[in-house]
């Protein structure tokens, strides 16, 4: 197969990537990590005088790939990454673009508003599970605090809980997906930070926030989003394709909010999915605030970015809506201030509700196909529900 269109679009977002970096920023978090937070292999950048020329230079791929891809499914693929990188370059350059087509063009999602409807769906399974663990008698928020009062772990607990859990879904994987006995992610203290936790694949750590609250179901679904079968995973095996020249080149970079990103999200999210993880009302209740919460999330972000409200606005009504305490709504959504993640918040419930909506059609006897199709290949989320055959 050619690669040749990989190893160019490679090049390129590295050297937009050296580009972005070389503008003066804070030294942030999010800052240090730029446009490419990790890559799993040697990429030499094209070295870019300025925006104008990584836009020119994105248009000429733009236009080689309906003639040069390798497949149906690259040549999508291609055509909403190159494009979306090309929106991202409208934000570099402080064109005018709106929240709206930046959801559309780099996270490639319709998503604006999560509807009343499907949080209330939400609500309601959270309702029916918790009646059934006895959680009942008050109003749904309190029940909800009794419910997380009873499940939080102690913070001077959570490291060796997380480890534990992680071992778990790292024995699970190996036996029910791909034999990873020699991955590990070593869960640390991460201070400082606006986020819950962060996986440090070049140092395998798995950066935790402290200052957030953690319940078992949120540990169990951490050791599989950030691990086993998440993103841990998914870069060793993209590190591996891509050195055993089974994937391009572009394989082998994260980059953030790209059309790229809501997979790389939505693989994390169903991974307690993926290891038949998901079994008692507990864990119901834990998995279904985890959507509801993101949903949310995606609300607050239009809230902030397309209606103009201000964060002091928006933390309250996202804290009584999610059951969660004002601190933590704020922490939550404290990242949507970063221009760049501005809209990759969209990829946490966008990308896990379009590949559970493929998962869910795929009979247990295709599960290693599936896998293979869905970890093997650079996805979006059309390109994962157009090219999978059911």
């Amino acid at each position: 197969m050619s690669m040749q269109l990989g190893l160019e679009l490679a090049r390129l977002t590295a050297g937009l990537d050296r580009l972005y970096r070389d503008v003066p920023r804070t030294q942030s978090f999010l800052d240090r990590e730029g446009l490419i937070p990790v890559a799993m292999a040697q990429v030499e950048p094209y070295a870019l005088k300025n925006y104008g020329e990584a836009r020119d230079r994105l248009e000429a791929l733009q236009a080689r790939i309906p003639g040069e891809a390798e497949s149906e499914l690259r040549r999508a693929y291609l055509t909403e990454m190159v494009d979306s990188l090309l929106a991202l370059l409208d934000t570099f350059e402080g064109r005018q673009i709106s929240y709206a087509e930046r959801l559309r063009r780099q996270m490639r999602v319709d998503t604006q508003m999560v509807s009343d409807e499907i949080l209330d769906g939400y609500r309601r399974t959270i309702r029916e599970n918790l009646d059934e663990l006895g959680y009942r008698g008050g109003s749904l928020a309190e029940d909800v605090g009794r419910f997380e009062a009873d499940s939080l772990v102690p913070a001077d607990q959570v490291l060796a809980v997380m480890g534990d859990v992680t071992r778990e879904a790292q024995r699970r994987t190996s036996e029910m997906m791909y034999l990873m006995n020699d991955e590990w992610l070593e869960p640390v203290r991460l201070d400082d930070v606006p986020f819950t936790a962060y996986c440090d694949f070049p140092e395998r750590k798995m950066r935790l926030n402290l200052a957030m609250p953690f319940t078992r179901s949120a540990i169990k679904h951490l050791a599989c989003h950030e691990a086993f079968p998440g993103h841990l995973v998914h870069m060793a095996l993209r590190q591996r394709y891509v050195a055993e020249g089974k994937m391009p080149l572009d394989g082998a970079q994260v980059v953030t909010s790209s059309a790229s990103s809501a997979l790389f999200e939505g693989i994390a999210d169903n991974g307690w999915f993926f290891l038949d993880w998901i079994n008692t009302p507990e864990d119901v209740v834990g998995m279904t605030l985890e959507r509801l919460r993101a949903a949310l999330r995606c609300n607050a972000a239009w809230m902030l970015h397309a209606e103009g409200r201000s964060h002091e606005e928006v933390a309250p009504i996202i804290a009584e809506a999610g059951y969660q305490d004002l601190a933590t709504a704020k922490n939550r959504i404290a990242f949507l201030r970063h221009g760049l993640r501005a809209p990759f918040v969209y990829g946490y419930w966008c990308g896990d509700t379009s590949t559970h909506a493929v998962w869910e059609k795929v009979p247990k006897e295709r599960r290693t196909e599936f896998w293979a199709y869905l970890y093997g290949n650079m996805h979006t989320p059309s390109t994962l529900r157009d090219f999978w055959t059911v």
